[in-house]
């Protein structure tokens, strides 16, 4: 049976949480002894040598505690752009897994729809980014397609507006509306976005840098834009809400 690797306490937590099935659960005598959920799970924990987890991972990054489970299930992103007011990260081939693995974190605790890879380019989910997520991915939606230009220019509607992050764009985030739904478009590391990505989009929206620094990593700057679409999306919520009468 085809298996993957999960690596990291948080990573192998959220995997035994999540929705797919842990087959396999190693750990070091230390973490079995540190972390009691190792064992409240109905699997069985097999104590292995420090040694032995890094041989198997790869990296002494693995904290002790180890899985395999079943492969990582992709989301249809077609499915993701189709509910009412959903709210995405696409990423314009970020290719770094732990930029990659912090966006998914990022996306997860904003409450985001999922997030949208394209085919070729891109990281996809491997223990690295399982690890950099903190096992957020167990839990988000994420969704890969061929053609990513393509794919924003099919989703868009007028109830789902596309913004791509940019740090020269006219709009920044506090003036564009990002309360309905959203599709926010990150470039890649050191390249922004593709040209014909940009195109796209219907607008580019921009965060305000205060400082020297004429950029933002990308996870961070990914972020704060969703974070800023959570915050208006609660404003605009509580705006709706009927006032009661007294």
């Amino acid at each position: 049976m085809t298996r993957e690797l999960v690596y990291g306490r948080r990573a192998v937590r959220e995997a035994l949480r999540g929705r797919r099935e842990v087959l396999e659960l190693w750990a070091t005598e230390r973490a079995a002894a540190a972390e009691p959920w190792l064992g409240e799970n109905g699997l069985r924990v097999q104590v292995k040598l420090e040694r032995e987890l890094t041989e198997a991972a790869g990296t002494r990054d693995h904290q002790g505690a180890l899985a395999w489970a079943e492969p990582f299930r992709y989301a249809d992103a077609w499915e993701l752009a189709s509910g009412e007011r959903p709210l995405l990260a696409c990423l314009d081939q970020v290719s770094d897994p732990r930029n990659l693995g912090a966006v998914c974190r990022s996306a997860e605790g904003a409450g985001a729809t999922g997030v949208v890879l394209p085919a070729h380019g891109s990281a996809r989910i491997t223990p690295a980014v399982c690890r950099s997520s903190a096992g957020a991915v167990e839990h988000l939606p994420v969704g890969v397609v061929t053609n990513l230009a393509r794919y924003l220019g099919e989703v868009k509607r007028p109830d789902l507006w596309v913004y791509g992050a940019a740090g020269d764009a006219a709009t920044t985030i506090w003036d564009a509306d990002l309360s309905a739904g959203v599709a926010l478009v990150f470039g890649a590391e050191g390249r922004g976005l593709r040209p014909l990505v940009r195109k796209t989009c219907d607008a580019a929206v921009a965060i305000p840098l205060e400082g020297r620094v004429e950029s933002l990593n990308v996870s961070v700057a990914a972020a704060v834009l969703l974070y800023e679409a959570r915050r208006q999306r609660v404003v605009a919520a509580a705006d709706a809400s009927p006032v009661p009468k007294l």
